[in-house]
């Protein structure tokens, strides 16, 4: 395999939940060395935990289908943190290594790998790395050259710096709550939408390949800044502009269109199928009113063009939804996309998993976890035409790097690494008082 872009760059990882943990993926998966430096004395939080589930735990998540404790058969094993689903969605290509860094043996030691690394990047709450030493002017006087980049939810700065938040009120906030549910919900039945950490983790990504360029013209590091809420707000700019010229704030359409129609999801044969159709313009009507064998609709002043369909979306809707619940969501959307409709169908993960698509495509690669076991995991998430690419390593296991980390690349003895053992530094097992 051919030399990744990103080989040779360390990356010291200190990241939870999604977003930063999603960043350091796409650097680990193209070449970065990415270490994530955790502590059998204390989970970060909601990323290896629980640390040790019960098996009523385990009952409700299975009863409830909880992606965040569907352990592979439903048994998170001995060691729960390495078989945790949402931690390991995005470890793969990555070491770990363990240090409490919360006494002063452990932060020796995070300075020591500072000062071998490329990279830092955390993302967790503002007022907790600051009570640790972890600002850039502390760690840019340990290694001067170092790309920081911090992730906070609103930023380092401004009345809400140290507000705890997860992609469900970055949503919130930035008003993407507000804007998609269903035109007869209210805002309770909106569900959990975490867009705004894989924003996050994309740009994270971007923004740190850039502060490496600029170490490599000058020679020095710098802090990045992103936050969540401002990084996600560009997604909302026809909302937001609408306002500015218009005065109005966007109510939700549901699955419809501001000008298309029909646009929308309709049910299909089976328990829970659904297609997705859109048509943009008057001779994609035409077609599929040909395909449904309704060509009087194409008269129907109600639907005569564009605009009159809009206009009457309820009785369309009925007509539409009349044609597609009886038919296979999968055929259909062939049909539809053979005339030029702009059509798919709405998958379930199974169906995704076996998606035709992305088999051609080599999309999905195979690893074998320790503990977990073999799973197929989704690739690299683009290609390049000159550096081919696959997955290499599961995801990491906790302390499953440290004797690579401590003896090769800090040069720790023998003995030493044995009382560092011994004192709670290194291990992979996270204390029994973790919950």
């Amino acid at each position: 395999m051919a030399e990744l872009p990103l080989s040779g760059v360390r990356v010291l990882d200190m990241t939870v939940v999604w977003a930063g943990p999603y960043s350091t993926m796409l650097l680990a998966d193209w070449g970065a060395e990415v270490i994530r430096i955790e502590s059998t004395q204390y989970p970060p939080p909601t990323t290896r935990v629980p640390a040790h589930p019960s098996e009523a735990q385990v009952k409700v998540g299975k009863e409830n289908k909880l992606w965040n404790m569907a352990y592979p058969n439903w048994d998170p094993g001995p060691r729960a943190w390495n078989t945790q689903p949402t931690f390991n969605a995005h470890s793969r290509n990555k070491l770990s290594m363990t240090a409490d860094i919360r006494n002063p043996e452990g932060w020796d030691i995070f300075c020591e790998m500072l000062k071998i690394s490329d990279v830092f990047i955390e993302n967790n709450v503002p007022e907790t790395m600051e009570k640790w030493g972890i600002t850039y002017e502390n760690l840019s006087k340990i290694n001067p050259n170092l790309v920081y980049i911090r992730m906070p939810a609103y930023g380092w700065s401004g009345s809400f710096k140290d507000y705890r938040a997860l992609g469900l009120h970055v949503d919130a906030v930035v008003g993407h709550l507000w804007t998609r549910s269903y035109t007869d919900t209210d805002m309770s039945e909106r569900g959990d939408i975490v867009l705004a950490d894989a924003m996050a983790g994309i740009t994270a990504s971007f923004l740190i390949v850039n502060g490496l360029r600029y170490r490599r013209k000058t020679g020095k590091g710098q802090l990045i800044e992103l936050s969540l809420a401002e990084g996600f707000i560009p997604f909302m700019s026809d909302a937001v502009m609408d306002y500015t010229m218009n005065g109005r704030i966007q109510e939700s359409n549901g699955n419809r269109h501001t000008s298309m129609a029909p646009h929308g999801c309709y049910p299909c044969a089976g328990d829970d199928m659904w297609i997705n159709i859109a048509v943009a313009t008057d001779e994609q009507w035409q077609s599929f009113c040909a395909l449904m064998g309704r060509s009087d609709l194409v008269t129907d002043e109600r639907f005569v063009d564009t605009l009159s369909r809009w206009h009457n979306q309820d009785d369309l809707d009925a007509i539409v939804i009349d044609w597609t619940k009886d038919q296979d969501h999968w055929e259909l959307a062939k049909s539809l996309q053979a005339q030029g409709i702009t059509a798919g169908p709405v998958l379930n993960s199974r169906e995704l998993l076996h998606d035709p698509q992305l088999r051609d495509r080599d999309y999905y690669h195979s690893l074998t976890h320790a503990e977990s076991g073999t799973y197929d995991y989704n690739g690299p998430l683009w290609k390049m035409s000159k550096t081919p690419n696959k997955l290499r390593l599961p995801p990491c296991r906790l302390g499953e790097h440290n004797e690579y980390v401590y003896k090769e690349l800090l040069g720790i003895s023998d003995e030493r690494y044995k009382e560092l053992e011994e004192a709670g530094h290194i291990g992979m097992d996270f204390i029994d008082s973790i919950p």
